[in-house]
């Protein structure tokens, strides 16, 4: 997989885990090992420019996505096809913020929009209660089988 990372803001963004993180979640979903995925970090003025015209919500938000070829997650024996997944814009400031609130570390709060981000690439959504509660169930799994193989290698 391609992960090309961005960093547009001013704050340091711990790369390195944010690509694991990327290729953990590919993964898990068995997308074709050649999937393309873009994450940007940003700052709060151009993610309050993004959140509006594409959202047409005021103010920042803390995770944007773009899905590009509709990828779906595959199977143990058919991954995806290759293509391009789509971009994740981040703000850091605002998953600062949020960092701060939920009491964990920011690159906490940057690797769970991350795999936000990249489960709304594959077609995931939370605007229904069954919707959110699957996504949001297979987020913290992702998560959590991620945080489990770094401590395994550590």
């Amino acid at each position: 997989m391609s992960v090309e990372i961005s960093n547009e803001s001013e704050i340091g963004i711990d790369v390195d885990r944010v690509q694991a993180l990327a290729v953990s979640v590919r993964d898990a979903l068995k997308l074709h090992p050649m999937v393309d995925v873009g994450i940007i970090f940003v700052d709060e003025a151009p993610m309050t420019d993004l959140h509006i015209k594409w959202m047409d919500e005021p103010g920042p938000t803390d995770v944007l996505s773009f899905p590009m070829d509709e990828l779906r997650p595959g199977s143990d024996l058919v991954p995806s096809p290759e293509g391009v997944l789509g971009d994740i814009v981040v703000c850091p400031q605002v998953a600062a913020k949020q960092a701060e609130a939920a009491g964990h570390e920011m690159i906490n709060e940057i690797l769970l929009l991350v795999t936000h981000g990249m489960l709304h690439l594959v077609g995931f959504d939370h605007a229904e209660p069954e919707e959110e509660k699957e996504m949001f169930g297979l987020q913290r799994e992702l998560l959590e089988k991620f945080y489990a193989g770094e401590s395994g290698n550590a």
